[in-house]
């Protein structure tokens, strides 16, 4: 895996360099264009959140430098909290949706963690200036500058909006590449064909988005603009967004913790649904900066420590995995007892790493 899927600041794969056209195509169409270069399983995008493709992408709204950025970084994990993770099922919480998503004890799993990369970063980048000026024109006070913003109606919105939902969809065929890397690397690894591996995609969920839904608010149905930011979507059993497959159970919930602890897979509720806009929270949040973890990491042996922990790390550099301790992170099986006990969720799986890669 570690050879197979670019991992860094700045990573790129020689052999996925895309044109113009090529990439354009990308930021409209999403994981379907990747399972059309073959890159992937026809069923994969009946199991990604809006089948992988944000509609209302205008590639056409992208700078330049961003498309630079996003033309050699397709199919790469990036630095950061990002992360490719093979993980194995200990426990199973609920035996009928651990079911229906395919999901048992001891069985291995694989979790990635990735975005749009450098052309996302450099959308917001663009548009951050944009909308500083935009809130003044408008009228708006801002207690923070990253808080800028302009009336949806607005044509700085429109254009910010568009360009969002072209790096979403970035996004999703850059995970689904990935994915397909990694049953190659299973596959390889173990000497058979890939489709003997058995590896489907269970869920696929943006965790750093705004998107047009449909809620009921004080007696009436509203569209609205649903931003969530280190939140996912957790749509319940029966709603006609989620997942035709999860229908009877609500779409898959992924709350990944740190790499030496556990991860969770969960479902959406009707609860959520009404008191949280269908949203959950996305991951376990840090108790250490960056910085703080770097100071703290120090006089460790970090890899060492991690293999006595079970857990083998493969990285792009030593910075990134101090940053990234376990210790830098609240632990997760709190969070998510949290919110199985609030409703917004329901526990379905616990998965520990055996092996990590970072950036």
């Amino acid at each position: 895996m570690y050879k197979h899927v670019p991992t860094g600041v700045g990573a790129h794969r020689r052999d996925l360099k895309l044109s113009r056209p090529e990439l354009m195509r990308v930021l409209a169409e999403g994981a379907a264009w990747a399972i059309k270069e073959g890159f992937g399983w026809r069923g994969d995008v009946d199991n990604l959140e809006e089948g992988g493709c944000i509609r209302g992408a205008d590639p056409e709204q992208v700078s330049e430098r961003a498309l630079e950025r996003g033309a050699g970084q397709l199919g790469t994990l990036g630095s950061g909290n990002h992360f490719a993770e093979i993980q194995y099922v200990t426990e199973i919480y609920d035996e009928r949706i651990a079911e229906a998503f395919g999901l048992f004890v001891d069985q291995i799993t694989v979790m990635i963690h990735s975005g749009s990369r450098g052309l996302g970063h450099q959308v917001c980048e663009d548009h951050l200036r944009v909308m500083v000026q935009a809130a003044a024109r408008y009228g708006i006070e801002l207690p923070d500058r990253q808080l800028c913003c302009a009336p949806l109606s607005s044509p700085e919105a429109k254009r910010y909006l568009a360009a969002m939902s072209a790096a979403a969809n970035f996004a999703f065929a850059n995970r689904q590449v990935m994915a397909h890397w990694v049953r190659e690397s299973f596959a390889a690894a173990l000497g058979i064909p890939v489709e003997r591996t058995g590896m489907s995609v269970v869920y696929d969920v943006c965790h750093n988005i705004a998107k047009f839904e449909t809620f009921t608010v004080e007696g009436r149905d509203r569209r609205l603009c649903v931003h969530r930011k280190g939140a996912t979507r957790a749509y319940p059993p029966g709603h006609p967004a989620t997942p035709a497959p999860y229908r009877e159970t609500g779409q898959p919930v992924l709350i990944p913790g740190d790499m030496g602890r556990y991860s969770y897979v969960l479902a959406g509720t009707q609860r959520a649904y009404e008191q949280t806009f269908g949203s959950t929270c996305h991951g376990a949040g840090r108790r250490l900066s960056r910085a703080a973890a770097k100071r703290a990491s120090r006089g460790h042996a970090l890899l060492r420590e991690m293999e006595d922990r079970g857990v083998v790390v493969m990285a792009a550099g030593m910075a990134t995995v101090a940053e990234e301790m376990p210790d830098a992170y609240k632990d997760v099986a709190d969070v998510v007892r949290v919110v199985h006990e609030a409703g917004l969720s329901t526990r379905v799986a616990q998965l520990r790493p055996i092996g990590v890669i970072k950036g």
